[in-house]
């Protein structure tokens, strides 16, 4: 399997994403120019955090109109495996492949820490048998999930909700909920469920040297879906 890990000008953890498929989860990885008008060859898409196009406008508005943008539409119409992690959740909401937008925490302070999530979604391509609780990285200053009152409700109705900010024992709390996300809301899947967009880094989560294994969990769907495209 190859997955496209696409580079956006202010991308600053693509190499993380490249090296974390390649060296971790055991799939080919190859970088992928925003000005690039073909995704041919790669049977997976990874959005990386950074602050593409110096998060003008709003953050992933720019890169959200990138040429590659419309072959990314492609692969999520195919119901091909796309993730965006931070900033690509970021960018996948401003291309309308997600719903919601993410705002500046509730706190107006820029996080860098572990937190916990609980996958409520559990039948995903990404989700499948989460069972526990995980433990990931954060490191965002914009990164509360909000919607409208009609949006969230049929996230809930139809499982698209595909993580929550808990605490260690997997209980929501004011105090786990970091940046103040409505419902908790870290991480959303499209209809289909290939899509997924959550805040917290699995790509920095792969070796026990990095403090956590637990972003194998979800990367590892990678290797899973690989022999069905």
């Amino acid at each position: 399997m190859k997955v496209a890990v696409i580079r956006f000008p202010g991308s600053n953890c693509d190499q993380d994403a490249y090296f974390a498929l390649k060296d971790d989860v055991g799939v080919g990885a190859e970088y992928v120019w925003h000005e690039a008008t073909s995704l041919d060859g790669y049977e997976a898409v990874f959005l990386p955090g950074g602050f593409s196009y110096g998060d003008y406008l709003r953050c992933g508005a720019m890169a959200a109109r990138a040429p590659i943008m419309d072959e990314v539409r492609r692969f999520a119409a195919e119901g091909r495996p796309v993730i965006g992690a931070c900033n690509g959740f970021q960018v996948l909401c401003e291309a309308g492949l997600l719903p919601g937008a993410l705002m500046l925490n509730a706190r107006q302070k820029f996080l860098c820490k572990d937190v916990y999530l609980l996958a409520v979604n559990r039948s995903s391509l990404w989700t499948r048998g989460v069972e526990r609780v995980l433990t990931l990285p954060i490191a965002h200053g914009e990164g509360r999930f909000v919607s409208d009152d009609e949006t969230v409700a049929r996230l809930e109705d139809s499982g698209q909700i595909a993580f929550r900010y808990v605490d260690a024992s997997g209980e929501r709390t004011d105090e786990s909920n970091v940046n103040g996300s409505a419902h908790a809301i870290a991480g959303v899947l499209n209809e289909k469920g290939n899509v997924l967009g959550l805040m917290p880094h699995p790509e920095r989560a792969t070796r026990k040297l990095l403090g956590s294994t637990d972003g194998m969990v979800i990367l590892d769907a990678l290797k899973l879906v690989a022999s069905n495209f």
